[in-house]
């Protein structure tokens, strides 16, 4: 067998790139790989993909309306708030990306893109206008509330199914993470004097 010249082998070399190249999807949303070493059937893995999914699209959903509040915030709490919302965003911004890697270690598709997920999210949009603290902080938190009740769902359903990777994730990380955010945002809709007391010591 003859080798090939250097001049043959200079010619399929190229700095050129090979730009708007399309192809077929390699795996469709809404399916599973059929065989993972898991140990978790492929209904199962289909179920807590999509139920994940959900999860997902709330929590970038909430990420994006904390930095919303983060930039658009005013008033006297002015500095508190910018730093809370930011802190909070960081936090959801990692939520996403636990959730988003456990669809795929399940063989699933995690959506991503923001028509995807505004689509999917149960959330409330808010108007694009600016809001008062009060009411951003009300929005926040009734995000929190819809993403706690699912999660709670979520990790009920993964204990009876046998998947504890993903009940790990929504009690450990997504419940406890929401759970700490709802109590530093409510603190802030407390009705208290700010120098004199509202009544003396008995």
């Amino acid at each position: 067998m003859s080798r090939k010249s250097s001049s043959e082998t200079v010619s399929r070399v190229s700095a050129q790139p090979r730009t708007h190249q399309r192809a077929q999807e390699m795996q469709e949303f809404g399916r599973v790989v059929p065989n993972l070493p898991l140990s978790l059937e492929e209904p199962v893995r289909m179920e807590m993909c999509e139920k994940l999914n959900q999860l997902l699209a709330d929590t970038i959903t909430i990420r994006d309306l904390y930095k919303k509040s983060h930039w658009q915030a005013s008033g006297p709490t002015f500095y508190q708030l910018h730093l809370l919302y930011d802190k909070h965003y960081g936090e959801q911004a990692e939520l996403v990306d636990t959730i988003a890697e456990r669809i795929q270690i399940l063989g699933g598709i995690s959506l991503a893109m923001a028509p995807d997920i505004a689509e999917t999210t149960q959330i409330e949009r808010p108007p694009r206008g600016r809001e008062e603290p009060p009411v951003q902080i009300s929005r926040l938190l009734d995000a929190h509330e819809i993403i706690i009740r699912d999660c709670r769902e979520l990790a009920d359903r993964a204990d009876k199914l046998g998947d504890q990777g993903t009940n790990d994730i929504a009690v450990s990380d997504v419940l406890r993470t929401n759970e700490m955010q709802v109590w530093f945002l409510s603190e802030h809709l407390v009705r208290t004097p700010l120098v004199d007391a509202t009544s003396e010591a008995a």
